[in-house]
């Protein structure tokens, strides 16, 4: 079980901080803060401290790095723009995380059959302002589980199994909305990459969590919340850990 929140991060190079011009406050509205928290599950866990604003590590490596708003929802990132040397000292990173969550697979699956990537992130429903009313239920589950690489002939019954143990762990008395590839229907480059070089032996879930367990706008963090969905987080890879059991 290897569980990853890679839009966790907020951290931004010295060297790219005087070029920033998205304030910090919009600038961690659209990271995934406290996804990190929910890695615990995994028994390897891989936090990205770095921020998406940076280098994002769910895009492929061509469109990794934000130089025009065009890049990401039409926000003003930067002030100027990046030098090439900035630009390529992102994408060495990028490089970097890549070989290392290779190395890491590769070395797990000399040993294990299978492998169950958990591919956390989050996502805004409040976006016409914090008194505003929140974006539809029909349109926006609590939980919305990223399925587009996970084989449906091998991993059908696991992502079952998964789906309804979220929903058997409620949130303050409340069963949870989980459904499959509603927000995100393409998936995002991450868990396509997996699946391009494993095929199904690795099983990629990317669970998108709504942000109940935090004020998107302000950033405070709902603790007894969040607890509770890694808790219920907690209870789904257990119910499927048994898939992922046989060795090579």
């Amino acid at each position: 079980m290897i569980a990853t929140a890679i839009h966790d991060g907020h951290a931004i190079r010295p060297d790219l901080q005087p070029l920033l011009a998205l304030p910090d406050a919009e600038r961690m509205r659209e990271e995934d803060p406290l996804t990190g928290l929910l890695t615990a599950v995994g028994d390897v866990r891989i936090r990205v401290p770095t921020s998406r604003f940076e280098v994002d590590l769910n895009r492929p490596r061509d469109g990794a790095v934000y130089a025009r708003p065009e890049d990401c929802w039409g926000l003003d990132v930067w002030n100027s723009p990046l030098p090439e040397a900035s630009i390529a000292r992102s994408l060495d990173a990028w490089d970097r995380f890549y070989a290392m969550v290779t190395e890491r697979i590769e070395r797990l699956l000399e040993r294990w059959e299978a492998v169950l990537l958990i591919d956390l992130h989050s996502y805004n429903h409040r976006r016409d302002g914090p008194d505003a009313t929140p974006a539809p239920q029909a349109d926006n589950p609590d939980i919305e589980l990223g399925l587009t690489t996970a084989d449906p002939d091998r991993w059908s019954d696991v992502t079952a199994r998964f789906a309804d143990a979220l929903r058997a762990a409620p949130l303050d008395g409340r069963e949870l909305d989980v459904r499959a590839n509603v927000r995100f229907p393409t998936g995002g480059h991450f868990p396509e990459w997996a699946y391009a070089r494993w095929g199904s032996r690795v099983c990629t879930i990317s669970p998108e969590y709504k942000k109940i367990f935090m004020d998107e706008w302000t950033g405070q963090a709902d603790i007894a919340s969040l607890y509770a969905l890694r808790d219920g987080l907690q209870a789904a890879v257990d119910a499927v850990r048994p898939a992922f059991e046989a060795r090579r």
